[in-house]
């Protein structure tokens, strides 16, 4: 996902990678579809996909209801129902922190997962997946912490070892929680219900060898402590996270009274959107104006990384040699080193030409009417000796409309 703020509009975008394995081949369309977007209607032609000719191909019985049918049962007339046994499972469902102890605002990774060892001999299957995670996860997230969810939309075993034990995992929910206060991060137990088969005890050639049961695997409850972070003059507004800092400066000699474009960008693995720019002082030497923000996120390899970029437009006003670190400079604690780091600007300006302190104070200058108003007598004037002036414009104005009253009757 990327945010980007430019002249205080918002704007987003959303990537989402899906990948698909073909079962067969041949020539496939993905049709063409239509989504709505700020009451904007955008269009997807589609695209035609060529699969050829598969790797591996897993051959497939001719009879595909060989096995639900017993021919002898007809043979002889009549039918034993079978007699279904429970065969022990060899799997467990865990919610697993990566963390035991995170400070304040530090990332802690959370995955879900279905573990099926590789001796176990139980055939089982998800079901009703959808449904049943939306319910998990109404429990699962806790509320004094902000989620970054990885948005898992295959779900692909991977071969994994326990205690020196190979299982293959199911991952079915991933995310990384940024605690907002020392409150303990409680994790409740959950429950996942899975399609396990019963196995016929006497299995025969033809016919039914199994029978569909169900089963719910629980997982542990889990509470991570949450560690304060240590004493700072900025600990309620710092970052947390592992950051470094990247810059850049369009010009690094500028005149009094040119713009210059500087950009300060925050990159590393933390809870990126939390992420607030630079402190800026007021200061006389320059005019700096709010910044333009972008931010990009991303989620794998049980890490949330990303950058956020603030571009900053400055006016120097006075001539000279200036660091830029003296006005950039950003605090963030580190969790990895339990230490405050702080990010500062290495570019250094030079400006040349005339100090605008001149010009800003004819700026403020209100001009010369206002000057007089301190030299001006201030005592009060009869108006009387202005009648007779007012006798005579208004004897002036009604022998101007007479005479012109005149005039056009007589046309």
């Amino acid at each position: 996902s990327r945010t980007e703020i430019i002249n205080g509009s918002v704007s987003s975008s959303h990537s989402i990678t899906m990948n698909y394995m073909p079962e067969n081949k041949g020539d496939f369309e993905l049709k063409p579809f239509a989504i709505e977007i700020n009451g904007k209607k955008i269009t997807s032609p589609g695209v035609n996909i060529k699969v050829g000719d598969p790797v591996q191909t897993a051959r497939k019985s001719p009879y595909p209801n060989l096995y639900d049918h017993d021919p002898f049962d007809d043979m002889y007339g009549k039918k034993q129902e079978p007699e279904f046994v429970d065969v022990k499972d060899d799997a467990f469902l865990a919610l697993t922190p990566s963390k035991s102890e995170v400070f304040v605002g530090e990332g802690l990774t959370v995955d879900l997962s279905f573990y099926v060892s590789d001796d176990n001999r139980a055939i089982m299957q998800f079901y009703d997946l959808g449904k049943q995670l939306s319910e998990i996860l109404k429990v699962l997230k806790p509320g004094n912490c902000w989620e970054e969810n990885f948005n898992i939309e295959n779900i692909n075993g991977e071969p994994i070892t326990i205690n020196g034990k190979n299982f293959t995992q199911y991952k079915i929910y991933e995310a990384v929680f940024y605690p907002f206060n020392t409150q303990p991060i409680e994790i409740p137990s959950v429950g996942l219900e899975m399609i396990k088969y019963k196995i016929a005890k006497n299995p025969s050639f033809f016919g039914t060898n199994r029978q569909q049961d169900y089963k719910t695997f629980y997982s542990k409850k889990k509470e991570i402590k949450v560690k304060p972070l240590p004493p700072h003059p900025l600990k309620d507004i710092v970052a947390v996270g592992d950051y470094k800092l990247d810059e850049s400066l369009n010009l690094e000699s500028v005149g009094t009274g040119e713009s210059f474009k500087y950009d300060f960008t925050i990159y590393g693995e933390g809870n990126i959107s939390a992420v607030e720019g630079p402190i800026m002082n007021k200061t006389k030497e320059f005019d700096f104006y709010s910044p333009n923000v972008s931010q990009k996120i991303n989620r794998r390899n049980r890490k949330v990384t990303g950058n956020k970029v603030f571009s900053y437009f400055g006016i120097p006003n006075e001539p000279g040699a200036f660091h830029l670190g003296d006005y950039f400079n950003w605090v963030f604690f580190n969790p990895k080193s339990g230490e405050y780091d702080t990010l500062s600007a290495k570019y250094s300006l030079a400006v040349h030409g005339e100090s605008r302190k001149n010009e800003s104070i004819q700026a403020t200058d209100l001009g010369s009417f206002y000057d007089k108003i301190s030299l001006d007598n201030n005592t009060l004037e009869s108006a009387d000796s202005l009648f007779w002036v007012k006798i005579l414009a208004n004897i002036f104005i009604l022998a101007s409309i007479v005479i012109t009253a005149i005039f056009v009757f007589k046309k």
